[in-house]
């Protein structure tokens, strides 16, 4: 029986990755994968976020086996342990402080999802109101309570009953680059007919990764922040794929000059791929009584050594001017050739997260599908999956960056204008 024999006959139908990568990976390190027969793939998709720092990157892992051999605990629930104690001191020390930020740390269950539902629940507990603003395309996760204010209709059909106590508003550009979406939302508060209800708190990713790479500006987070200040609304940033680097800076808020009021936080913040979630509130609105919200899975300690491991990436300002400068790169580079082949679609992005629209929403997939034949893992976001979204890891080298964009445009050229393999070795 062969591997693939092995997942199809006894894995649920439900898997969905695999179907557009179909290989059965053994090893990776940095910005490559390798499979079971030896062949190596570059990596743009880094787990959806969770790998910003790489596949196995030394220093990590060093730590993970050295506190794994000196038989550190690994698990605690909430109860005290060093691991605990070393991350929270180093993530206010590294990442807090130098930013005149003070939260107080929540560990839910380890998932982004559990980090979501964690921080709705709070803000209706704070303001004693029952509604959250969501916005048109987002996405923040698969339980209950993270799905209805998600914006997909696929994925919040799956839950099978009715989504309630939310409402989605229209996210920036939603209504094209001339129209101020929140003048929509600021007249629904002020206006008593508008139906609205006064929201608990508004929960909004400052880019719509799996949306579509959505981006918001500056000026429309900042007018955001203003808005649920002067309506007593708790503002809630998913950091969750774009926070802990992927825009430039640590947190993707920071840009904007806003200080949200709760952040919630995963994929990468363990650096190593291991689960882990956190929720960031600031300290009056930590109202929760003891044992109130819960889960098994909240005192991981393994997570927590790797997660203060990677925080010497923030130690200087290093990784983030790298960051900006490959982001640079990158739009330059997909702008370029969008240009030099005359095909319709637009690009845009922060940082290392990038991604391509095209004017037909099966070319995004077509492109991915010649992408992973040709050596590239890259995947495919928004409604429609009409989007090719570039997530590179943080630390990617120049050289391994620019194969990859010259895969995508090899990829480009074969589905938009039928060049064949043979006809780009010819024309090099």
């Amino acid at each position: 029986m062969t591997a693939f024999n092995t997942f199809e006959r006894h894995e649920s139908e439900v898997r969905g990755y695999c179907r557009s990568f179909p290989a059965v990976f053994s090893t990776a390190k940095g910005a490559w994968m390798t499979d079971e027969n030896g062949r190596q793939y570059l990596d743009f998709f880094c787990g959806a976020g969770v790998l910003n720092y790489g596949h196995n990157p030394d220093r990590i892992r060093a730590a993970l086996l050295g506190y794994l051999m000196s038989d550190g605990i690994t698990h605690t629930l909430d109860m005290y342990s060093e691991a605990k104690q070393r991350f929270i001191e180093r993530f206010n020390e590294v990442i807090l402080e130098p930013r005149g930020l003070s939260y107080k740390f929540q560990f839910p269950g380890p998932t982004g999802t559990n980090a979501v539902e964690a921080a709705l629940k709070l803000a209706r507990k704070v303001t004693g109101r029952e509604q959250v603003i969501g916005f048109t395309n987002a996405f923040h996760g698969m339980t209950l309570g993270a799905l209805a204010v998600t914006g997909n209709g696929f994925k919040r059909a799956g839950a099978g009953v009715p989504l309630g106590h939310s409402a989605s508003v229209p996210f920036d550009g939603y209504l094209g680059q001339d129209t101020d979406t929140l003048d929509y939302f600021e007249a629904m508060l002020k206006d008593q007919g508008s139906g609205m209800d006064m929201p608990a708190a508004v929960i909004v990713e400052t880019v719509q990764a799996e949306g579509g790479v959505n981006v918001a500006s500056a000026a429309w987070l900042k007018r955001l922040r203003e808005i649920t200040q002067q309506h007593e609304i708790l503002l809630i940033v998913d950091d969750i794929q774009v926070g802990c680097g992927r825009t430039g800076r640590f947190f993707s808020f920071e840009e904007a000059g806003i200080v949200p009021d709760i952040v919630t936080l995963s994929k990468s913040l363990s650096g190593y791929g291991l689960p882990l979630a956190l929720v960031l509130i600031k300290p009056e609105y930590d109202v929760w009584a003891p044992g109130e919200h819960n889960g098994t899975f909240r005192g991981h300690c393994p997570a927590f050594v790797t997660a203060t491991a990677a925080l010497n990436y923030w130690q200087d300002d290093n990784l983030h001017q790298s960051v900006v400068q490959k982001g640079k790169l990158v739009e330059k580079r997909l702008r370029g050739m969008i240009d030099k082949l005359g095909i319709e679609a637009q690009v845009r992005g922060r940082g290392l997260i990038h991604g391509i629209e095209f004017s037909d929403p099966k070319v995004a997939n077509a492109v991915s599908q010649a992408c992973f034949k040709r050596g590239l893992i890259i995947e495919t976001s928004g409604i429609d999956d009409q989007v090719l979204k570039l997530l590179p890891s943080l630390t990617i080298k120049d050289a391994e960056l620019k194969q990859g964009l010259d895969i995508i445009e090899a990829s480009v050229r074969e589905v938009l204008l039928g060049e064949t393999r043979e006809d780009l070795i010819a024309a090099a």
